[in-house]
């Protein structure tokens, strides 16, 4: 069985410019980040309803929440992931921001940071 090759941050936010960056420009950046706070609360949630079950794992109890879009498992907590970089790929193709070459030059260059915040 042949795998995928590994997607790029360039080439996955040139998949995102080729396929919404009409609507992301028209929409602005103040909307835009909008939907991108939305998905990143929508991380959050799966993130701290993942970890309540693997508390209610090591209680012995049945633990997760009823109702909403996210059961806690750690697909939901992928995909929330994959839709946040989304988001923010289409964020930075609304501001002529190069992803892959910001995240270079801040943390891959010979004066990238230290640490990190």
């Amino acid at each position: 069985m042949k795998s995928d090759p590994p997607i790029t941050i360039e080439a996955f936010q040139q998949f995102i410019r080729d396929r919404y960056y009409g609507p992301d420009k028209a929409r602005g950046t103040p909307g835009t980040f909008m939907w991108f706070v939305e998905e990143v609360g929508e991380l959050a949630t799966a993130l701290h309803e993942s970890n309540d079950k693997g508390s209610d794992a090591a209680a012995g109890t049945s633990g997760g929440t009823s109702g909403g879009t996210s059961g806690g498992g750690g697909d939901d907590v992928a995909g929330e992931f994959a839709d946040v970089f989304a988001w923010l790929c289409t964020l930075a193709n609304i501001n002529d921001v190069d992803l892959a070459e910001a995240v270079k030059n801040k943390y891959l260059s010979s004066n990238g940071p230290e640490g990190h915040k």
